[in-house]
């Protein structure tokens, strides 16, 4: 996952990095930063003839190893005020890819490059493409603004529906348009969200979240249910799936009556059941405290109609509702397991979104009822 990229002031135009710490001269910059730098500033002189790179500003990232800037242009009408680079970082690959094995080896080329020609061929609203280089694993793309969703819905909540209701048409996109576009040479048709990667994602919440949660907690009466849990998901219908498709990943654009969507964050991108990518929209982190679950039902309803209305339904609605609120528990369980995690990692601000997740869980798991009876009892310890 990666957290929105936040908003920080452009200075003057002066060549500096700013990070955490504050402001400081190229010259004294360490090396690696000194060479993101450098790279960054080559490359808006090579994409925009004229043009020159101003203030590098480091954004906020979350869990993944990539790391963000926004830097300043000036000196050229015809290139963007501004625009963002990102460091791949030494893997292209998530921890549960590399685990499980789920992509070829070697790669072709970075997944991030790979879905972006597809998703762009599509017209889907992610990230314009200014440049990149495979040696160095840089990139410069389109500054998509600083408004993520979620925020976009806290600061208005009177047109938080219809913002979410804008996402999920997105997502339509996502999994009716691409997936009837298959590509043998886009990697997400290559990987599967199966049943051992459901199961794999929920071992974690075993190792470092049942504990955590309820202390005391044993494990092995859980084994069962969390292996049917996965059982189920695995042998739902997959469509084309963005996989991290939450408020943070998607940004809002344009005046409020009429905004536009930007989506970013597409890389890990695979087959999955639809209902996955919904249940991360409507319930990641603390979504509870903007979506009620009147809300909830609507932009469900607004969703399944759609394909209604499209002739591609897979499901009835009410294994749609039960889809989702499967994968609303697995999502949970996952997260649990992750923000745990983090914690004892150093990155303690992710503690705050677990009572939110057990909250999730505990929500579905009634509505399934009695399957997953001792996930439940365990649970509502």
């Amino acid at each position: 996952m990666v957290a929105a990229i936040r908003p920080a002031p452009f200075g003057a135009g002066r060549l500096l990095f700013q990070g955490h710490g504050g402001a400081y001269n190229s010259s004294r910059m360490e090396a690696g930063d000194r060479r993101i730098a450098n790279w960054a500033h080559r490359a808006i002189e090579a994409k925009w003839r004229g043009a020159r790179g101003g203030e590098l500003i480091a954004l906020r990232g979350d869990v993944s190893t990539r790391r963000f800037w926004r830097i300043a242009i000036t000196d050229s009408s015809a290139a963007p005020a501004s625009a963002i680079v990102i460091d791949l970082g030494s893997e292209d690959l998530p921890l549960y890819a590399r685990a499980l094995k789920l992509y070829p080896d070697p790669l072709p080329e970075p997944p991030w490059i790979n879905l972006h020609r597809f998703l762009t061929a599509l017209g889907v609203p992610v990230p314009a493409l200014y440049q990149w280089s495979a040696p160095d694993r840089m990139l410069m793309v389109e500054d998509v603004g600083s408004l993520a969703l979620v925020d976009a819905a806290r600061s208005n909540p009177a047109k938080a529906a219809d913002l979410y209701r804008d996402a999920v048409r997105e997502l339509m996109r996502f999994h009716l348009d691409a997936t009837a576009c298959a590509h043998r040479e886009c990697l997400a048709f290559q990987v599967a969200y199966d049943e051992r990667l459901f199961a794999w994602e929920m071992r974690r919440f075993v190792e470092f979240g049942l504990t955590a949660v309820v202390p005391g907690a044993d494990a092995r009466a859980l084994e069962a249910d969390l292996a049917s849990l996965a059982g189920e998901l695995g042998r739902l219908p997959r469509v084309f799936s963005h996989r991290d498709f939450h408020g943070n990943n998607i940004f809002v654009q344009g005046a409020v009556a009429s905004p536009i969507m930007r989506i970013i964050d597409f890389q890990d991108a695979l087959m999955a059941p639809a209902a996955q990518d919904l249940a991360v929209l409507l319930t990641t982190r603390d979504t509870g405290a903007l979506i009620s679950p009147a809300m909830e039902d609507r932009l469900l309803d607004f969703y399944f109609t759609g394909l209604i209305r499209r002739g591609i339904a897979t499901m009835s609605r009410d294994d749609f509702l039960k889809s989702y609120s499967l994968c609303v528990v697995q999502h949970a369980l996952k997260c649990i397991g992750l923000f745990v995690f983090l914690e004892r990692e150093g990155k303690g601000e992710y503690a705050a979104y677990i009572p939110h997740a057990l909250s999730q869980a505990r929500r579905m798991l009634a509505r399934l009822a009695p399957d997953f009876p001792n996930l439940r009892r365990v649970l509502s310890a």
